[in-house]
C-alpha cells in the first residue's frame, strides 16, 4: 500500500530541465520523459519508476523539504501586534466607552501599512505560485540574520534567483527623467510622487542574497525586482529598469522567471535550499 500512494503522488512528465534520477542517480536530460513528485520536487526516471517504490530506504525516497514560508506573515503579525496595542490604549483611556471609540475612530496609516503590505505579499505569491507552478522554487518572508528587515519572496528558476520585493501601491507607474539637457536622472514615480527610494532599497536585499551563495559552485544569476501588484500602467507600457532593478507588474515578472537560463534542475534545488537554510522564513 506504501509503494501504491508513493505512485500515486508522481506523474510522467517531460522534463524542463535537467535533473538526476533519485533512484539510480542517472542523468535525466531535458526533454525526456520521468516521474516528477511535486510534493518533494524529485524527478524518478521511467525505468526506475515501473520499480517498487518501497524497495528505496526512508532517507532515499524523502529528501529534506523546504521551509517555503508564508508569504506575508511578518507584515501580518505586525500589524495584529500594532492593533492589539492601540485597543488596550483606547480602553485604558475610555474604559466603559472604549467600544464607542474603537466604533467611531480607524487605525491610523501607520498601523494599517502593515495589513496592506501583507495583503500584497500574498497576492504577489498566489499569481506566481499559478503562473510558475513547478518551474520555479518560491521562498517566502525570508530573514536576513543579523538584520531586522526581511525580504519578501525568493525565486529560484532556470533564469537564476530572483529577489522580489512587493509593493501594494495605487497609482500610476512611470519612469521619468528629471535631468537637464546635459544631465541623465531617471527616477521611479508613483501617484506622481518620486518613490526611487524603493529602488535603492533593493541593493542590500541582492548583496544579502549573493553572500549566501558566495561559497557554492554554481555560476548563478541575480536579478532585483520591484513588484506593483495593484498600481496603475499608462497603455502600451512596457517593464522597465532602473539602477539594475527591475520594475514591473506581477504578469511581465512572472514571464520574465519563466525565460531559458543556465540552471537545471539540480541546480535550482541546491541553490533553494541553501538559501532557505540560510535566510530562514520569519514565521520560523
Amino acid at each position: 500500500m506504501e509503494g501504491a500512494a508513493d505512485q500515486t503522488e508522481r506523474r510522467l512528465i517531460r522534463l524542463r530541465y535537467r535533473g538526476t534520477c533519485t533512484s539510480c542517480s542517472q542523468a535525466v536530460e531535458r526533454g525526456q520523459s520521468a516521474w516528477w513528485d511535486a510534493s518533494t520536487r524529485t524527478v524518478v526516471c521511467t525505468q526506475c519508476g515501473a520499480a517498487e517504490p518501497s524497495t528505496r530506504t526512508e532517507a532515499e525516497a524523502e529528501p529534506p523539504t523546504l521551509d517555503v514560508g508564508i508569504a506575508g506573515r511578518s507584515a501580518q503579525l505586525k500589524y495584529e501586534g500594532l492593533h492589539q496595542r492601540r485597543e488596550r490604549e483606547l480602553e485604558a483611556r475610555w474604559g466603559r466607552l472604549a467600544g464607542v471609540a474603537k466604533f467611531l475612530s480607524d487605525d491610523p496609516r501607520s498601523i494599517t501599512v502593515w495589513a496592506q503590505g501583507s495583503k500584497g505579499e500574498r497576492i504577489l505569491a498566489e499569481h506566481m505560485s499559478q503562473a510558475l507552478g513547478d518551474r520555479a522554487v518560491l521562498l517566502h518572508d525570508r530573514r536576513v540574520p543579523g538584520d531586522r528587515r526581511n525580504i519578501d519572496h525568493l525565486v529560484v528558476a532556470a533564469s537564476g534567483v530572483w529577489v522580489i520585493d512587493t509593493k501594494r501601491w495605487s497609482g500610476l507607474v512611470e519612469l521619468r527623467d528629471v535631468g537637464g539637457w546635459f544631465h541623465v536622472d531617471r527616477r521611479l514615480y508613483v501617484k506622481g510622487r518620486d518613490r526611487t527610494e524603493a529602488v535603492d532599497g533593493m541593493a542590500w536585499q541582492v548583496e544579502a542574497v549573493k553572500a549566501v551563495l558566495g561559497g557554492i559552485a554554481i555560476d548563478v544569476p541575480f536579478h532585483g525586482a520591484l513588484c506593483f501588484v495593484e498600481a496603475e500602467w499608462k497603455w502600451f507600457a512596457k517593464p522597465f529598469e532602473l539602477k539594475g532593478v527591475g520594475v514591473s507588474g506581477p504578469k511581465s515578472l512572472a514571464v520574465a522567471i519563466s525565460e531559458a537560463g543556465p540552471l537545471g534542475l539540480d541546480g535550482v534545488m541546491e541553490v533553494a535550499r541553501t538559501l532557505a537554510a540560510a535566510l530562514p522564513s520569519k514565521a520560523a
